[in-house]
């Protein structure tokens, strides 16, 4: 019975998840999406922020020189969505760091924590072989409302 129960529980919370609707998130505040994806949707009272990577969305121009610039770059787009979403860091359950090479995990650190309260989210950082236009870091985002 509570077996039941339970699967009665998990489908309600499902169809609620997807009964409240999806909207697609944008801002000119943050880089323009270069390819068929969105800056962020929003299902529920979650929001799926796509991957950041260091573009100046007033230029159009990426900050490639110096790791501690392109990270803090790469917060600024992701506050800009999260902020266009009604929401800050806060918010942010789960981060997901890409780097091309680990040796700059100590500096990327030191910026990232800068962003959080003391109350830093779930996240990975991987160390990849290449990202988007040549940036040396990509962070992704979710969080809920």
């Amino acid at each position: 019975m509570h077996y039941v129960l339970f699967l009665s529980e998990l489908y309600k919370s499902f169809n609620n998840t997807f009964s409240m609707g999806r909207s697609i998130i944008y801002t000119k505040n943050a880089p323009e999406p270069i390819g068929p994806y969105s800056q962020g949707v929003k299902a529920g009272n979650t929001l799926y922020v796509s991957g950041q990577i260091p573009i100046v969305p007033e230029t159009g121009q990426m900050i490639s020189d110096d790791i501690t610039k392109e990270t803090n770059q790469v917060m600024k787009n992701l506050w800009s969505i999260l902020n266009a979403a009604g929401m800050d860091f806060s918010n942010v359950v789960k981060c997901s760091i890409f780097v091309t090479d680990l040796r700059d995990f100590p500096i990327i650190n030191a910026s990232y924590e800068k962003y959080f309260d003391g109350e830093e989210p779930a996240r990975e950082t991987v160390q990849v072989a290449a990202l988007p236009k040549g940036a040396h870091v990509e962070i992704s985002c979710i969080a809920v409302d």
